[in-house]
């Protein structure tokens, strides 16, 4: 029986410094906002293909899915990450009751809910280019 590796860049990252675990979270927030600067553009480039259109059913549901993409998910991860930078900046300042590890395994579910995202986006981006090639 084989067992794959799901991500190996992540299991090294879990056993970095903290500086390096606060490096990729930094990362993070600059990808969310590259994303949501893409997110405006999706949006205003399907709103010159509303206008285009006699059939716009295809298009609110587009539209519907890049709300729930900006509104859901990416404004609760960024609130995650920022408070994931706020609880690391407690560990180094030595307060008492936090965990090394705890902090670890957050970071870990947080690199896991980006890379989700991510590939989630790819997707969406591909459906909203077929629908907009015409433009």
């Amino acid at each position: 029986m084989t067992t794959l590796i799901s991500n190996p860049k992540a299991k090294l990252l879990l056993g970095a410094a903290l500086d390096i675990l606060h490096f990729e979270s930094r990362e993070w927030l600059d990808t969310i906002e590259f994303l949501k600067d893409e997110i405006r553009f999706f949006e205003n480039l399907l709103k010159q293909k509303e206008s285009e259109e006699s059939n716009k059913q295809e298009f609110t549901k587009l539209l519907k899915n890049l709300d729930k993409i900006h509104i859901d998910f990416l404004e609760d991860l960024e609130d995650d990450i920022i408070q994931h930078e706020s609880t690391l900046s407690k560990i180094v300042k030595g307060e008492k009751g936090l965990s090394d590890a705890v902090y670890r395994d957050k970071h870990s579910q947080l690199a896991k809910r980006m890379n989700t995202f991510t590939e989630n986006f790819k997707t969406f981006k591909k459906i909203i280019f077929d629908h907009a090639k015409d433009i």
